[in-house]
């Protein structure tokens, strides 16, 4: 006997996530289960933008603030708990909100959601379907960090070149994007 899909598995959230003021623009655009929550929303974003994670976020629908909750951590009074909060809960009538990960380095993304699609097979969790640009690197600094590295590895004469050469470890382009790879990290988060 063959398993049968309720209709919200074969439809999805179309997202467009922007990292705002990146050069390169940093874009994605993802599907999302219609039922996907506020916590698997962070996954999916963090996986999909090319964060490697280990940082506070916040979700942002107007007035209203979502996080992950943490015993001993202080948060804004006006956080809700993002836990067992549905995306289209939090949305309401809205079309966009904004996703800030880090803290530190404060990297806003604007998210807007396009449309309801259909699908041919159930979405498991979330899926990657255009982009351009590579992630900038975890705890370079925010947008002004990430134009000094971009600066810096530019210029083999620049002071810092070496120094930054070797944090980041291997080379970076600021241009790549692997749809691919982008999907083997959502597909491993499943």
């Amino acid at each position: 006997m063959g398993t049968t899909s309720n209709a919200s598995e074969l439809h999805a959230w179309q997202l467009y996530v922007e990292l705002e003021d990146v050069r390169p623009k940093v874009w994605r655009r993802l599907l999302v289960r219609l039922d996907i929550d506020l916590s698997r929303l962070h996954v999916a974003l963090l996986w999909g933008t090319g964060w490697d994670g280990g940082h506070v976020h916040e979700f942002i629908f107007g007035a209203d603030h979502y996080g992950a909750t943490e015993p001993g951590r202080e948060f804004p009074d006006d956080l809700q708990p993002e836990e067992d909060v549905l995306l289209s809960q939090a949305l309401g009538r809205r079309k966009s909100f904004k996703y800030l990960y880090d803290f530190g380095d404060s990297w806003w993304h604007s998210v807007k959601v396009e449309q309801i699609v259909k699908l041919d097979t159930p979405l498991e969790f979330a899926r990657c379907i255009a982009g351009e640009n590579a992630c900038p690197p975890q705890d370079v600094g925010g947008t002004g960090g990430y134009e000094e590295f971009l600066e810096a590895l530019a210029d083999p004469d620049h002071p810092e070149h070496a120094t930054l050469k070797e944090w980041i470890g291997a080379p970076f382009d600021p241009s790549a994007f692997d749809i691919d790879e982008v999907n083997a990290r959502l597909n491993a988060s499943e």
